[in-house]
């Protein structure tokens, strides 16, 4: 099926605004949404510096608006010492400026509305960076101050104090617990230059609802919340023990630190906030925890109304991981109310057309600290699966959320050199974690130059060789080409996601999943190495072959026969 769009010029990147349909209101919008992520010092880089930026992302508005998503999500453009990618924040309401200004922040809003694109940004609300203000403020006012509320600060353990005040663990290994200069311990669940709030403080309470405001009012639709679930804690004398992180965690809500009741008092209250504006503006919570009933909590309607299901990013390439999360995820979204999330890659994890392309019993993190090597990636496979559970993803009811670059087939960059690290997992893990930069390589606009058309000499991660075959102008007209296979899916989905009814069809193969939507389409997908019949009308197949039969490992959109 051909793409319904004329892709963009590489080398004039400009569009006429008056033929695109710009954003109305609505409140629903994000209920069936594509949303597609963009890591900004990844995206495209307007000045030539390496880094991408505000103006590289404006100057891609119109491939995006081919693309036919409906929102895009920027990952944080903050101000940023960036020790953790920019997650560590030293000031919430402006922009970094390596990647621009406000106006420039302004112009992106305003160019993304015209062309009938919408925004979201990242809220960071369990830390800020250690060059913050606040915190700078803290260690220099001294134990017991004011200013050191804000944070959480607590003496050491043992007979001179030198022990961590509990046996907390960062995220990015070992203590979550770094001491001061006087003494003084203070917690950090990720890295030690993003010390953890005090969500018990009004202070930081109020400064994030204004901070909500402060975007909101420069024309935000909706906000992505890291690390939801872990912004209220239990800090009662003695600190409670959680060695575990969040891996086992009591389905109650009294985990010292994790998913925590008092945590959705603290969204009821940002929920009021949201419905300030007409329309309300949307949030979807990031809880990276197992998944259990209490993930969809988030998305209560007086909460934040989505929040991510990672279970399918989770899963392994096989019929009953998808079938399971699928059921579970729309059965638990239909008793809250919420709106369901459908992701595959993020800026956090291996890509999915890698991740799939391996043996189901690879350790991932080991094969990537390998460098790749110990176990063959097969391409054909990496793209025939990757193709097909997105095209079974996109035909499931609710939103679902893109990754930079997975429109173009990207694999997992594997065998970055040490030195070109910068996610602080390799550090603190001595080496033994590569982290999460395979993933944040920037992305190749064109077959050659020196950084493949991202910006004018290079690019902050080195880009692999193979990049050029990936990239847009490479993949731009080609029918078989994973771009325009999501163009034409984002079309097509446009015209026949209308509802969230689902239903499982039984497909009398254990190796085949069918699943119906009641606007009278289907959409079958087989896992299986052999070919199966196509019970109806073919709309649209990840293989791109509209023939009465499903080539192994391949997907389809089918309006189905009528009984006989």
């Amino acid at each position: 099926m051909p793409s319904p769009f004329v892709t963009e010029s590489l080398t004039d990147m400009s569009t006429s605004f008056a033929s695109a349909t710009p954003v109305t209101p609505d409140r629903d919008w994000w209920r069936r949404a594509v949303i597609y992520q963009i890591y900004p010092r990844s995206f495209a880089d307007g000045d030539g510096d390496g880094i991408g930026d505000l103006p590289g992302i404006r100057s891609r508005l119109p491939y995006l608006a081919a693309l036919g998503v409906d929102a895009i999500w920027l990952s944080p453009f903050y101000p940023s010492p960036l020790a953790d990618g920019g997650y560590d924040i030293t000031d919430h309401r402006d922009v970094d400026p390596r990647l621009g200004t406000l106006e420039d922040f302004d112009h992106v809003v305003a160019d993304a509305h015209r062309l009938g694109i919408r925004i979201v940004v990242d809220i960071v609300p369990n830390h800020t960076s250690d060059q913050h203000p606040w915190f700078v403020e803290a260690l220099e006012a001294g134990p017991g101050s004011p200013a050191r509320e804000r944070y959480i600060f607590r003496d050491g353990t043992g007979p001179d104090g030198s022990e961590p005040p509990a046996d907390w663990r960062s995220h990015f290994g070992g203590s979550a617990w770094q001491r001061a200069g006087d003494g003084e311990w203070y917690c950090h669940l990720f890295a030690r230059e993003q010390p953890d709030l005090n969500w018990d403080h009004p202070e930081v309470r109020a400064y994030f609802e204004d901070t909500l405001r402060f975007w909101a009012d420069r024309g935000v639709d909706g906000f992505r919340i890291d690390v939801a679930h872990s912004l209220a804690k239990d800090l009662s004398h003695p600190l409670r023990s959680q060695p575990n992180l969040d891996a086992v965690l009591p389905l109650d809500g009294t985990d010292p630190l994790y998913d925590r009741e008092e945590v959705h008092e603290i969204y009821r209250s940002w929920r009021k906030v949201f419905d300030e504006y007409d329309p309300p503006r949307m949030a979807v919570a990031e809880t990276w925890t197992p998944t259990s009933s209490r993930t969809y909590l988030y998305a209560r309607p007086d909460e934040l109304g989505q929040v991510f299901d990672f279970s399918l990013l989770k899963a392994q390439w096989h019929p009953e991981q998808f079938r399971s999360v699928i059921t579970r995820s729309i059965r638990e979204h239909s008793q809250i109310g919420g709106a369901m999330t459908w992701v595959l890659s993020s800026h956090d994890v291996p890509r999915h057309a890698t991740r799939y392309a391996l043996p189901l019993d690879t350790d991932l993190y080991a094969w990537l600290a390998g460098d790749g090597r110990g176990v063959e990636l097969d391409e054909a496979t990496a793209r025939r699966r990757a193709r097909a559970a997105t095209l079974m993803m996109l035909a499931l009811p609710g939103s679902a959320y893109l990754y930079q670059g997975e429109e173009l087939g990207l694999l997992e960059v594997a065998d970055l050199p040490a030195e070109s690290l910068r996610d602080p997992v390799f550090e603190r893990t001595g080496g033994e974690l590569k982290g999460r930069d395979g993933c944040r390589v920037p992305l190749p606009w064109t077959s050659g130059g020196p950084s493949f058309g991202f910006g004018a000499d290079g690019s902050w991660l080195p880009q692999p060789d193979w990049f050029g075959a990936y990239a847009v102008s490479a993949q731009s007209g080609d029918r078989g080409s994973s771009l325009e296979l999501y163009r034409s899916a984002l079309a097509l989905r446009r015209t026949l996601a209308t509802d969230d009814d689902f239903a499982w069809v039984e497909s009398g193969d254990p190796e085949v999943l069918r699943f119906a939507r009641r606007d009278g389409w289907e959409c079958l997908v087989n896992f299986s190495a052999r070919e199966v019949d196509v019970p109806g009308r073919p709309l649209l197949s990840s293989t791109g072959d509209l023939g009465p039969t499903l080539a192994p490992e391949a997907a389809v959109w089918f309006v189905p026969s009528a009984p006989v």
